[in-house]
């Protein structure tokens, strides 16, 4: 494929922001929302005026906190004037959404692509857990069930955390797994989080005190789930030509992976010890002639701690069945390790800002801005932010312009 036919190459991250960060800040969301979104804007030194375009995942989605606003009321308030936008929550992982901005870019309908993601599932939660926004997750009766829920609301398992655990089940059986292994993504993840002054935990972690925590779903106990939070996220998706006299030096799109070749299913793909990143981490390495051994460091998706240990593998960074020994013990994955992960501390540690919080993590880390948290290696290159998982997943590699 020649390098003119990468259509997302056209592309580069030109601003990123973020609102405040909070387990429960009872703000209003749509408030959250903006301040993730001006302070994008302002980060690439940029006008409100000069956005023309606008995406975002999932778009506008009910009561659960999954969702703190949609396209249409980020547009009303900020008086865009778009040439395109998007907004949906089918699409290639949370990450879809910037994906989609680069192509959007790309292909000349918009110079520069505001995109944000925010939630507010810490406060919309209260003090239920996460029964109080899950259906049928708090066994009240009168929840219709349709399609996928079919099979999991009856067994009160409305939680990917019964989902992926599965995977993660096969993935011990296959390759001899140890939860002393997946542990490493919990306590590496807190380590770093100590050193991010937005993070929600930050408290030292051990890893007795991640063996004695409550089982969730075997094999995963709390440490190994994310942590509900309020926030927002966003970027400016900037055609390179327009990103050249800006504020911030631009980071580079240099590839995506959205391919899903399997079934679009939770429970029924063709090998539980994988998923849909499987085809998405392929997918991004034919699309650039950079190797896997060029990446200085990789935010991925740690909705739960084994979809982290599965994006390692889907991105070829480690051998199939091989996630296990190479975090074991935590050297290699530390910030001065052969390949430093998760640096902000995840959404284990740092919070569910659901996929964009790695995007974010990854430009800072390839601008220098990481502060007591940026990686040992002197000005990285290459770094990769995944997001997703099950049946759906995306995966971006950047480099330093």
């Amino acid at each position: 494929m020649n390098a003119s036919d990468i259509i997302e190459r056209r592309a580069c991250v030109s601003g990123i922001g973020q609102s405040e960060i909070g387990r429960r800040l009872d703000a209003d969301p749509l408030t959250l929302t903006l301040d993730g979104c001006l302070a994008a804007i302002e980060d690439a030194g940029l006008r409100v005026g000069d956005i023309d375009g606008l995406s975002t995942y999932p778009g506008a989605f009910g009561p659960s906190g999954f969702s703190g606003a949609g396209a249409v009321d980020v547009h009303d308030a900020l008086r865009l004037e778009l040439g395109w936008h998007d907004s949906g929550i089918e699409t290639s992982g949370q990450l879809g959404s910037v994906i989609k901005a680069c192509l959007a870019v790309g292909a000349g309908l918009a110079r520069h692509v505001l995109c944000f993601r925010s939630v507010w599932e810490g406060s919309a939660q209260g003090s239920k857990g996460r029964a109080g926004i899950m259906p049928g997750g708090d066994g009240k009766k009168g929840v219709r069930a349709s399609g996928f829920t079919e099979w999991t609301l009856p067994f009160s398992a409305p939680s990917a955390a019964v989902w992926i655990a599965m995977f993660a089940q096969r993935h011990f059986h296959e390759y001899g797994t140890t939860r002393e292994q997946l542990a490493q993504i919990a306590l590496n993840a807190r380590k770093n989080a100590a050193l991010n002054p937005n993070a929600i935990y930050s408290e030292p972690m051990s890893m007795d005190d991640y063996l004695s925590a409550r089982l969730i779903s075997t094999p995963f106990c709390l440490f190994d789930c994310d942590v509900p939070c309020d926030g927002a996220t966003a970027f400016v998706i900037s055609h390179v030509d327009a990103a050249r006299d800006l504020r911030q030096p631009p980071v580079r799109v240099e590839a995506v992976g959205t391919a899903l070749r399997g079934r679009p299913s939770w429970d029924q793909f063709d090998d539980l010890s994988t998923m849909a990143n499987r085809d998405a981490g392929a997918h991004l390495w034919s699309r650039t002639d950079l190797k896997p051994s060029d990446v200085d460091c990789a935010q991925l998706y740690d909705g739960f701690s084994f979809i982290t240990l599965s994006w390692l593998e889907a991105l070829q960074l480690v051998p199939i069945g091989e996630s296990g020994p190479f975090v074991e013990g935590g050297h290699r994955i530390a910030r001065d390790g052969e390949l430093p992960l998760n640096t902000h501390g995840g959404q284990l540690s740092a919070g569910r800002l659901h996929g964009y919080g790695f995007l974010h993590e990854a430009v800072v880390q390839l601008r220098g801005q990481g502060g007591a948290r940026q990686i040992a290696k002197a000005n990285p290159q290459v770094a990769i932010a995944a997001a997703g998982g099950g049946n759906t997943c995306g995966c971006m590699l950047l480099t330093r312009d």
